[in-house]
């Protein structure tokens, strides 16, 4: 499978431009599209499941045009928006058989396994006799991850898909998605939680402000950060002046202070040592240095 996006624009009719001229290429395996809330994200995710269309460009989903071609893509699809909806009066398992017959998977006794295999790997099938409207915030999540993926979809895409979950149900459902990315499919990630991308994803992109930031792998934006992530031994003094100098990425109480990470090209004297960065330092590095940098030349 391979997503084709081409000068992708998308003007709201209050005139926000939320997609300024998206070029990329997506293929088979775990793709994680970062970025903060307002970055576009979900609209493009909205496009790519054809509940919106674009005001320009053009996708092409192995060489279909997504515009001229809408229901058969569709039936390549698996979808988990952020907001996620069902139908109050159905079980679990009813809402599921539900949208598996959506699917196309017409025999039942097929259909019927196919919905006690998918309630399995999410964790719900000791709650498949209940309404779907009882469950808990995190198996209501869970819920939508399965209706995402009961057909087989080709491409699924998911937004925001850990909210509302817990530690053990991240990643589970991490694992979950890795299994499936071991097939012939493309899984586009969208989340604003760094750790959902560092733990799946071989490719990803960082949107900001509509435009395309970054596209290439984790270990690409992490190489960016080299040599500007620093770990500072702080007094409780120098505590206080470094949050006003430096993004901090994380501060922990220590015997004579703080022990501080922080993404800076230098730390002007404090006592501390450079260290390795991971996707989150990369990220907060490229927002504060590469990514400013990029706005003030434009």
């Amino acid at each position: 499978m391979k997503i084709e996006i081409y000068g992708l624009n998308k003007v709201y009719p209050n005139g926000n431009h939320a997609l300024k001229d998206v070029n990329m290429t997506i293929e088979n395996g775990m793709f994680g599209l970062l970025g903060p809330n307002g970055a576009g994200k979900s609209s493009l995710m909205r496009i790519l499941v054809t509940l919106a269309k674009p005001t320009s460009g053009q996708i092409l989903v192995n060489g279909l045009d997504l515009q001229k071609n809408r229901r058969e893509i569709r039936s390549m699809l698996g979808y988990l928006p952020q907001d996620f909806r069902f139908f109050a009066k159905l079980r679990t398992y009813e809402f599921l058989d539900y949208i598996a017959r959506l699917a196309g998977m017409n025999q039942s006794s097929k259909r019927k396994d196919a919905v006690e295999k998918m309630l399995e790997e999410v964790g719900l099938y000791e709650a498949r006799n209940r309404f779907a409207n009882n469950l808990s915030g995190g198996m209501k999540r869970r819920l939508g991850i399965a209706q995402a993926l009961i057909g087989d979809p080709q491409i699924i895409i998911v937004d925001e898909p850990t909210t509302g979950l817990d530690p053990e149900e991240r990643i589970r459902f991490r694992n979950l998605l890795t299994r499936i990315s071991e097939r012939d499919v493309v899984i586009i990630l969208s989340t604003h939680i760094v750790g959902d991308i560092s733990s799946t994803c071989t490719d990803m992109a960082l949107m900001s402000k509509g435009f395309l930031a970054f596209k290439g792998s984790p270990e690409e934006l992490i190489s960016q950060a080299r040599n500007n992530v620093w770990r500072i031994d702080a007094t409780d003094t120098e505590y206080h002046e470094i949050q006003d100098k430096y993004p901090i990425i994380s501060s922990i109480p220590s015997e004579n202070g703080w022990e501080v990470q922080v993404v800076s090209k230098s730390i002007n004297g404090y006592a501390g040592e450079q260290i390795e960065p991971n996707l989150e330092h990369a990220y907060v590095n490229f927002m504060e240095n590469e990514l400013n940098q990029h706005w003030h030349e434009i």
